[in-house]
């Protein structure tokens, strides 16, 4: 096992990383990092540190990448972001799942389960969830709306939500991973963890 970096338990640190041929080519402005760092500001209740990556589709450059974020950078969450579909050249999940330790197969069920009510081809998706030493890897889609509506969750037309979005659980995931304590502003995604597990404001 690769040993890593110990994880700041005072500052959650995420990775950004957004996997694409053209735009790390500068074909195009890549969409979706600035995507998650705006949800990212706007959801979380706490400042936080941001390392971001823009990579093309190549399995060993996004495992080089991932391995770096975790064991190097110590990254207590990296979201992906691109490559999770059923193309010769979608290999992000493929490189997600040959550097995890554990897999999180809720993380990828539940984003199809939300895409779901959105588009039918959300079945084509391949998006994984995985730990690796005590930091959580998550693979999202590669359309900035996309990624707000399996981070959200499916809303109604008042804010109510229909279907919890993949971040509900995140904070508490991280807390066991890693002791960090990660709040949520519960208009934007409501956190969930049990009672013992909460911590007085």
């Amino acid at each position: 096992m690769t040993a890593c970096k110990p994880l700041n338990k005072d500052k959650l640190k995420i990775g950004l990383v957004s996997v694409s041929d053209r735009a790390s080519q500068g074909v195009y402005q890549d969409q979706g990092i600035p995507e998650l760092e705006a949800w990212l500001k706007a959801a979380l209740t706490e400042e936080f540190e941001v390392e971001t990556r823009l990579i093309p589709d190549e399995q060993s450059v996004i495992e080089q990448t991932l391995i770096e974020l975790v064991d190097t950078h110590a990254c207590h969450l990296v979201l992906t972001t691109g490559g999770t579909g059923p193309a010769k050249r979608d290999v992000t999940p493929d490189a997600t799942l040959t550097v995890a330790h554990r897999e999180m197969p809720g993380f990828g069920e539940q984003m199809r389960q939300v895409s779901l009510h959105f588009v039918p081809t959300a079945i084509l998706s391949r998006q994984v969830g995985v730990i690796r030493h005590s930091s959580l890897i998550l693979n999202l889609p590669g359309q900035p709306k996309a990624i707000k509506e399996t981070l959200e969750g499916v809303k109604d037309e008042n804010g109510k939500v229909l279907v919890k979005g993949i971040f509900s659980a995140v904070p508490y995931c991280l807390q066991l991973l890693s002791d960090i304590y990660v709040e949520t502003h519960a208009d934007i995604c409501a956190s969930f963890r049990p009672k013992s597990a909460r911590r007085e404001k």
